[in-house]
């Protein structure tokens, strides 16, 4: 992104974990695991979404940001804050699995925030409307939650009522005037048209096919694209290009044809990407902090979590391998101390409160896009990813002294 980038839980073994960090020994079961997962979502999620139901999300949450820029961030870090969190937390609210009681108590009651939220948000007449397309941040975060509908179609789209799918509808076409530089935001006017798609609106197949055969083009090798046709040392092959490339296809492959042969390479391309980040991820969980907007914290991960979800993890990478490493990294982020403020909002940082780390367009809802790296919760408990025993990710292998396969590029 070139220019900015009181719940009691029912059930004994989730309420057990509450504000409990996830354990890195290998006696930690797989079910304590993902409570500890569940945990961090709730903290996480709860303050914006209670609030955004409510009704109360602009006056109760904190704009943090870098001196001078509280004023110009302030108009669009609601909208950042609530498209950023759904899109992270989506394919859990859209998972039908009533194994634990307590993740499934609170699902069913974050559905309905969101729920509520959402119709609150899209509401012209409401005081709580985000203000789809008043400014160009709009066209990011519309499409982050753009992107959670399509995540959640039954959950999340499919409980909208007619009212306010109109409403969502006018608000995608509201952020048409932004209009994208030549970079990644290609990708979010593309998400947007993709959604209208399904939600049978008219869409703009010329948006999609532009954007598309600009980022066919910048493919630079190995697995990477530049964002725009030069390489950048950062995260955004994983914050929103690759994870953006694969649902667009999803969505509109068939309607796509011209684009078959890029959709197929596309696949191969984002698990190089994700081996790459698996290898990136170090014995204790921290990686390179390289790039702007690594105040996004574990969301850098935002790939490597999707091609995991997607079942798409090469065969030399196991789910629960990748699994332990997510776990870690989640922890030595949002587990840092000085991550939360008082009233339990992100605070700007990577590992605590690091102000510094902020770049002018880095706000309070910016950093809710930390929630990408939850998407495997949207895989059932009873799926390897979680039921498989910890297991060494690849850096505590090699650092161990381990004898493991060397890595070879893909091209």
């Amino acid at each position: 992104m070139t220019t900015r980038r009181g719940f009691l839980v029912g059930g004994s073994m989730l309420g057990a974990v509450m504000g409990s960090r996830i354990s890195t020994a290998e006696s930690t079961s797989p079910r304590d695991e993902r409570a500890a997962w569940v945990t961090h979502l709730k903290r996480v999620a709860e303050p914006v979404l209670t609030h955004w139901a409510a009704g109360t999300l602009q006056s109760a949450m904190p704009v943090e940001a870098a001196p001078g820029h509280v004023e110009t961030q302030r108009p669009g870090t609601h909208l950042e804050a609530v498209g950023r969190l759904l899109c992270g937390i989506a394919p859990w609210l859209e998972l039908e699995d009533e194994s634990n009681a307590g993740e499934a108590a609170l699902r069913v009651r974050f559905r309905a925030l969101s729920k509520e939220g959402i119709a609150r948000g899209v509401e012209k007449s409401s005081p709580t409307y985000l203000k789809f397309g008043a400014t160009a941040q709009t066209l990011v975060d519309s499409s982050f939650l753009a992107l959670a509908l399509l995540r959640a179609p039954k959950h999340l789209m499919g409980a909208m009522d007619a009212s306010t799918r109109t409403n969502f509808v006018e608000a995608l076409v509201a952020a048409r005037v932004v209009k994208p530089g030549m970079n990644n935001w290609l990708l979010f006017a593309a998400m947007n048209e993709a959604c209208l798609f399904t939600l049978g609106h008219e869409w703009k197949r010329e948006v999609v096919e532009f954007g598309l055969d600009k980022h066919r083009g910048w493919y630079l090798g190995d697995g990477t694209f530049g964002d725009g046709p030069h390489l950048h040392w950062d995260y955004y092959n994983s914050f929103v290009i690759q994870p953006y490339l694969l649902q667009i296809f999803e969505t509109l492959g068939a309607e796509l044809p011209a684009f078959a042969e890029f959709a197929a390479e596309e696949k191969k391309h984002a698990v190089r990407y994700a081996t790459v980040q698996e290898r990136l991820i170090s014995v204790d969980g921290s990686y390179p902090a390289v790039g702007r907007s690594i105040a996004y914290r574990c969301g850098a991960f935002h790939l490597l979590a999707d091609v995991a979800r997607r079942g798409m993890l090469p065969t030399e990478i196991a789910p629960n391998q990748v699994r332990c490493a997510l776990s870690a990294v989640i922890e030595r982020t949002l587990g840092a101390r000085g991550t939360f403020d008082e009233a339990g909002w992100l605070r700007i940082g990577l590992a605590g409160h690091q102000p510094g780390l902020g770049e002018t367009y880095i706000s309070t809802g910016s950093l809710y896009l930390c929630s990408f790296a939850f998407l495997p919760l949207g895989l059932a408990a009873g799926d390897v990813f979680w039921s498989g025993p910890r297991v060494r990710w690849s850096a505590q292998r090699i650092w161990s002294g381990e004898s493991v396969l060397a890595d070879h590029a893909q091209d």
